[in-house]
């Protein structure tokens, strides 16, 4: 359960509310106007919890469980145990995101603090916050609701809109960004690209001279940098996710709704298209088009255009059908060898 010096609960609802908020439809014989008054997982809730599952490795904790309510899908309600109320839902992760969400929303006070710099040209929208220490540059535009965390710097002229969240000690300069922007602690957007020109009296500083621009609804991780274009924009697309510890270079485009998992690293000038999936440690040679619904495997190395919908993995990476055969052969090579030492 949340730990409530951290958290602070809003409720209770009742399974009509919840069902409402969550997209979801109560099943046959459970009471609308039950109370509920908290989220659990399933081993530590209790007859006033609601909770979710909906996944084969949970059933046995399921049909142990004492919640009050469960969010689960058509699929697997056949293990929701007697008495426990039902919410069935298409896609169950997200309604219990939802009713979390409602359980434990984002609360501001809408103050600045006097101890927080902020220039007297800035334009801060209603109702947002700045916490002590933070810097707020000439020029820069805020939108309503925004929460700017402690030590976290925005550069001159930066933009964004309403609902925003710059965590403590982030950075953000040459940025223009949309509604719910949420970037984590210690990220870094828009300071120089890696720009160079290399010769024989060494490498020759070029002048970064493009822009971030950031869609609504992205979220970028703690430690994550983004830098800005060299001439040109960097672009990151609505409702992108950007894990920790990564790094993405001058002038990449990733698309809508990408997933760039932690210590992925993108090249200069790669586009990516919509939906595309980076796993763990995977690496982008520069100028590459990543076609729409590709995935792309946990430290793959990739190395050529990938086409939209394809899955690759290895390094360098190649179709993943065909990368799960090389490493069967191999190993079935490496068996063998074995045998005949042996013998």
């Amino acid at each position: 359960m949340a730990d409530k010096r951290f958290f602070k609960k809003s409720g209770p609802f009742t399974l009509q509310q919840l069902a409402d908020i969550s997209e979801c439809r109560l099943a046959e014989g459970v009471n609308p106007e039950q109370l509920i008054e908290d989220v659990a997982g399933l081993d530590e809730a209790t007859e006033k919890d609601i909770t979710w599952a909906f996944i084969p490795s949970v059933r046995d904790s399921l049909m142990k469980s004492k919640a009050a309510a469960c969010i689960t899908s058509e699929k697997f309600i056949q293990y929701v145990p007697q008495g426990m109320a039902v919410l069935i839902s298409n896609d169950p992760h997200r309604s219990y995101g939802l009713v979390a969400q409602a359980f434990y929303p984002r609360e501001l006070k809408g103050e600045i603090s006097s101890k927080a710099y902020v220039d007297e040209t800035a334009q801060i929208g209603e109702g947002s916050q700045i916490d002590a220490g933070a810097f707020i540059g000439a020029h820069v535009k805020l939108g309503k609701g925004c929460h700017i965390q402690a030590n976290a710097v925005i550069q001159e002229g930066v933009e964004m809109g309403d609902g925003c969240i710059v965590g403590a000690n982030a950075t953000v300069s040459h940025c223009l960004a949309g509604h719910k922007v949420y970037i984590y602690p210690g990220a870094q957007i828009g300071q120089d690209g890696f720009g160079f020109a290399m010769g024989m009296k060494g490498p020759t500083k070029v002048p970064q001279l493009g822009r971030v621009i950031i869609g609504n609804d992205v979220e970028i991780g703690s430690n994550t940098t983004v830098d800005r274009g060299a001439m040109g924009d960097t672009v990151i697309g609505d409702g992108t996710r950007i894990d920790n510890l990564v790094q993405i270079a001058h002038n990449v485009k990733l698309g809508r709704c990408c997933v760039v998992v932690s210590q992925t690293g993108i090249a200069g000038s790669c586009e990516f298209g919509d939906f595309v999936v980076t796993a763990g440690q995977s690496g982008f040679a520069g100028h590459l088009k990543i076609g729409s619904g590709a995935k792309i495997g946990a430290q793959s190395g990739v190395m050529r255009d990938v086409e939209p919908g394809q899955v690759v993995a290895g390094s360098p990476a190649i179709a993943h059908t065909d990368w799960m055969r090389m490493n069967v052969m191999l190993q079935k090579f490496i068996k063998e060898s074995k045998v005949k030492k042996e013998s």
